[in-house]
């Protein structure tokens, strides 16, 4: 693959991945467009865009949250700062299609494209990330150093992550279409020697504890046990303030009732991998076409998943937006191919699948092509 050095997939994946750095220059050069510091800084003004400005200022760190005002952009000064723009993916379409080159990677691990802005001397200062993430360069130039050792813990009361101490081992000057990879946990530390764009590819890693928590918020909809307390055999107490014994064994043991198999988790992580971050709405029709003129329109030009939804699948289940699908057995190889190519093209599809994805469409999930 371009994109990976000439690497395959597999290579990478044996040779790199969660292991060690790798440098690949000359990377990616299809830019349909360029996304400039004007058209980032106009994202960087929404209120449903998750937006940044990092500033070095008078040897502190300094952090804003967007979404930022005309202002605010105008005061900026000609250096040290970066402003940080997330899951453009979501707003640009040719952006979309460079996140998804990646899909040598499941979804369930894709995260977003974020795409960052510096003037020279723009950083965010020393750091390493809890998950993987390619780094790259577009337009201008800019200096990473990065290090295997992220030991020295960060900086206290600082408004972002800066580490205390940074000793790198390797250099490298990143230009136009160069691309750096990072495995978690491994310091870097870029600064801009150009005006220019990175675009950080990343991936989820959710933490052991979220997980656990989210499992729990999952499991109190699946719940419905039976029973309640008793205690036929209760004697009369002279602590009635104290929590007995045997208070707290009947209450292990009415616990013991919730359990959870294989099918529970597969479920748990379609809705889970497959939920809306919060700052993101879909934008339903506002006059939606009637289900006859839906099937001709994907008959002649198909039809995608909306750049801001995913569609994961396991076994005969198909998930979107948090919820498991409901849809007829035929209807399951094209929700796949949909899910896998996020579009699916100009055919004559079953009324069973045309049924399933106008209930998307109406939702905001599917585009029309």
């Amino acid at each position: 693959m371009q994109l990976l050095g000439g690497l395959s997939p597999e290579e990478f994946l044996k040779e790199y991945w969660q292991k060690k750095p790798l440098l690949i220059r000359n990377a990616w050069d299809n830019f349909p467009e360029l996304i400039d510091y004007a058209r980032l800084s106009a994202l960087a003004q929404r209120d449903d865009v998750e937006s940044r400005i990092i500033e070095y200022k008078n040897q502190c760190w300094k952090a804003e949250s967007g979404p930022f005002h005309p202002a605010r952009l105008a005061r900026l000064p000609e250096t040290d700062w970066t402003i940080l723009v997330g899951n453009v993916n979501h707003l640009v379409p040719h952006i979309a299609e460079l996140l998804y080159q990646f899909n040598f990677l499941p979804y369930t691990r894709l995260d977003d494209l974020m795409i960052s802005y510096a003037p020279p001397g723009g950083s965010v200062g020393p750091h390493y990330d809890s998950y993987d993430v390619f780094l790259l360069q577009v337009s201008g130039k800019k200096r990473w150093q990065i290090s295997s050792d992220d030991a020295s813990g960060f900086i206290e009361d600082a408004p972002i992550r800066v580490l205390k101490d940074f000793n790198p081992e390797q250099e490298w000057i990143l230009e136009h279409g160069d691309m750096l990879y990072l495995p978690p946990m491994y310091a870097h530390h870029g600064v801009a020697i150009e005006p220019g764009m990175t675009y950080s590819i990343g991936f989820r890693a959710p933490k052991t504890q979220e997980i656990a928590g989210k499992f729990l918020e999952f499991l109190q909809d699946e719940l419905c046990l039976d029973g309640m307390y008793s205690d036929p055999d209760r004697q009369p107490t002279a602590k009635p303030a104290e929590i007995d014994n045997e208070f707290v064994a009947k209450m292990g043991e009415m616990l013991k009732n919730i359990t959870w198999n294989d099918d529970t988790v597969r479920r748990f992580v379609g809705s889970y991998f497959t939920e809306p971050k919060p700052h993101v709405f879909y934008d339903q029709p506002d006059d939606p076409i009637n289900i006859e003129d839906f099937a001709s329109a994907i008959s002649s030009g198909g039809i995608a998943i909306d750049a801001k939804a995913l569609m994961l699948y396991e076994s005969d289940r198909v998930y979107a937006n948090g919820e498991a699908l409901e849809f007829e057995p035929e209807a399951l190889p094209f929700l796949r191919q949909l899910a896998d190519q996020r579009k699916l093209p100009a055919a004559d599809y079953p009324e069973s699948l045309i049924t399933i994805l106008y209930e998307c469409y109406e939702y905001g999930y599917l585009q029309l092509s």
